[in-house]
């Protein structure tokens, strides 16, 4: 950890202090809406758009609307799904760090609550506060809404930064974990960033200070 950083998690009184936490493929060991759009489409349509999105031609709203456009299981048969998903081994152990600290965690994910929620409930993870997208079902078809889009930005369907403005005035100190390319926008206004995967690629290729992290258990170790 810089200087800077241990700096201002000991300037800082921990209730002064707020960590925003990524869904997928960061409390989860891989990318679990990846993989639903993987296993359940009925045709490979997700593949062009998701390059689209990576190169940056559109974003992860239209990204999803049209990827779940090919998706065909229904709310039950998600459910049975997700049941089967385990988050990081670490994640509660930090949850706990956090607590124990007196420390403000939410989860701000591109991902679903119907997602979200369902791991975390299966896992036996108290409730945390979630921002993310919404889906609904039509029988066997998902249906997403994304009530935390900025519409003066077409990058994210859901807004991190939006978030983390809204938590600035209260809070001195954001931290945050991620590992994507919807985690580049909060990460360049954060404090102190966890970072993996492109989102660690983003950093050192701007410059910017950050931890690389591989799982949860070696964010706790900089809390312990």
């Amino acid at each position: 950890m810089s200087e800077l950083s241990m700096k201002g998690l000991k300037m800082y009184p921990p209730s002064k202090q707020i960590v925003l936490i990524d869904f997928d493929n960061t409390i989860t060991p891989f990318d679990v809406l990846d993989d639903i759009i993987k296993r359940f489409s009925v045709d490979r349509r997700w593949v062009a758009l998701e390059k689209a999105w990576k190169e940056g031609r559109i974003g992860s709203k239209e990204c999803l609307e049209g990827q779940l456009r090919s998706v065909r299981i229904t709310k039950n048969g998600l459910s049975r799904y997700l049941s089967s998903v385990r988050v990081d081994p670490s994640f509660k152990r930090l949850l706990s760090l956090f607590k124990k600290r007196g420390i403000k965690t939410i989860i701000v994910s591109d991902s679903f609550s119907f997602i979200i929620k369902q791991i975390l409930k299966k896992n036996m993870v108290r409730e945390l506060p979630i921002y993310s997208n919404r889906m609904r079902f039509r029988k066997d078809v998902i249906i997403p809404a994304f009530p935390y889009r900025d519409g003066r930005c077409h990058r994210c369907a859901n807004c991190k930064k939006m978030h983390l403005s809204k938590y600035r005035d209260r809070y001195k100190m954001v931290i945050y974990i991620g590992d994507g390319l919807s985690d580049l926008c909060p990460a360049k206004h954060s404090d102190l960033v966890f970072a993996k995967g492109s989102l660690l690629g983003y950093m050192r290729r701007e410059k910017k200070r950050c931890v690389e992290f591989k799982d949860l258990g070696d964010v706790c170790s900089y809390f312990s």
